[in-house]
C-alpha cells in the first residue's frame, strides 16, 4: 500500500517528493459546503503532509491544528506556510491525542490520508468525537475506478467508500477532478467504543 511507516513518510518528504497539489475543485466544494463560521472556526487536517489544504484552511477564517508523523512533512510545511497554523507532530492512531483542542473542532480534513491508515473504524470513532455540533469531517481520497492500476494500493473503492459512510447522520459524495470528497456530519457513535480515548 504504498508508504505506510512513518520513516518511509519521512524519506519521502525528506527526498523533496510531494504529493497531488490542492486542487480548484476541492477549493470550492469546502467553500461552498463547510465554510468556516462568520465568528471563525477550527479545524484539523490530519496527514497534513506538506501543509497545503492546511494553509488553505486558515485563510479563509480557520483556526487551524495540522498533524502529521513525517518530521521532514512538517519541517517543509512550516517553511512554505509561517503563519496561521499550530503544526502538531502527532501519529493519529498511536499518539497521545491530549495535544488537540478540548473543546473540539468544526471541521476536520483528511486529504489523501484514508487508505493509510490500520484502523479506520477507530481513527472515525476518535475523529468523530471531537467534533463539534453541527461540524463535519471530510474525506477527500482517490477511487479504485478512476485511479491507474499501479496506484490502487492508495485509492478507495465502494465497498470501502460504503463503510466509512455508514454511521453517520447525513453524507454528501462530491467529485473533485476524480476524487471523491466525502462531506460526514453526525455521527452515531457505535456502543462498542464509547469507553474508548
Amino acid at each position: 500500500m504504498g508508504h505506510t511507516r512513518q520513516d518511509e513518510w519521512d524519506a519521502h518528504y525528506a527526498d523533496g517528493k510531494t504529493y497531488r497539489p490542492l486542487g480548484d475543485a476541492e477549493r470550492a466544494l469546502l467553500s461552498a459546503h463547510v465554510p468556516a463560521p462568520a465568528d471563525g472556526g477550527r479545524a484539523l487536517d490530519v496527514g497534513c503532509g506538506l501543509g497545503e489544504l492546511a494553509a488553505h484552511l486558515a485563510s479563509v477564517g480557520h483556526t487551524v491544528d495540522a498533524v502529521d508523523w513525517a518530521d521532514s512533512g512538517l519541517a517543509r510545511a512550516r517553511a512554505t506556510h509561517p503563519r496561521g497554523v499550530r503544526w502538531l507532530r502527532l501519529d493519529i492512531e498511536r499518539d497521545d491525542l491530549a495535544p488537540l483542542r478540548q473543546d473540539g473542532y468544526d471541521l476536520i480534513t483528511l486529504r489523501l490520508v484514508y487508505a493509510f491508515f490500520r484502523d479506520r473504524v477507530q481513527v472515525m470513532d476518535d475523529l468523530g468525537r471531537r467534533l463539534r455540533d453541527g461540524g463535519a469531517i471530510v474525506v477527500i481520497t482517490p477511487l479504485v475506478a478512476t485511479t491507474p492500476e499501479e496506484r490502487r494500493a492508495v485509492a478507495l473503492d465502494e465497498t470501502e467508500v460504503s463503510l466509512l459512510s455508514t454511521g453517520w447522520k447525513r453524507v454528501e459524495r462530491f467529485d473533485a477532478e476524480g476524487l471523491a470528497v466525502l462531506v460526514l456530519r453526525g455521527r452515531v457513535q457505535p456502543e462498542a467504543s464509547a469507553g474508548r480515548r
